[in-house]
């Protein structure tokens, strides 16, 4: 009788301490999510390394997460990029992304740089104009910024 009663207690206490947990994150998580969708992500960083785009530039590096959809699409600086993406909290999921097949012979190892760091992300921090896409020991291995200011 005694251990149901310890048990009971210890799930309850467990349910509460998780449940005022996830409450006092919440409005944190939701400004951050508010920020990373339904805006255009211009490429500024790939790791520590500047990416200055040419204005002129026909394909700028480029990502876009929309809220409604919950897909996500953008630019390599040649290809298009489509796929998925999760958020929970700061931990973001790109599901497995599809690109087209075009050849551009200035950009090649750009555009091979920019995928493979996509293909580490695992969370992110937007604020303000700014978005850095992180690996998962919290490395940025993607900057952004943006001309749209967030609500």
């Amino acid at each position: 009788m005694l251990k149901k009663i310890i048990a009971a207690g210890l799930i309850t206490a467990t349910f509460a301490f998780v449940g005022c947990e996830s409450i006092q994150n919440t409005p944190q998580q939701a400004k951050g999510i508010t920020v990373l969708q339904d805006k255009t992500w211009i490429l500024t960083h790939i790791g520590a390394t500047e990416y200055k785009s040419d204005p002129n530039t026909r394909n700028i590096p480029s990502i876009q997460f929309d809220s409604s959809t919950l897909r996500v699409s953008g630019s390599d600086g040649c290809n298009r990029i489509v796929g998925t993406y999760t958020v929970r909290g700061n931990r973001l999921n790109l599901g497995q992304l599809a690109t087209s097949q075009m050849m551009c012979m200035n950009v090649m190892q750009l555009t091979e740089q920019y995928n493979d760091a996509l293909a580490k992300v695992t969370s992110f921090q937007a604020y303000g104009k700014k978005l850095k896409l992180l690996d998962h020991n919290g490395n940025v291995v993607l900057q952004y910024t943006s001309s749209i200011q967030p609500r």
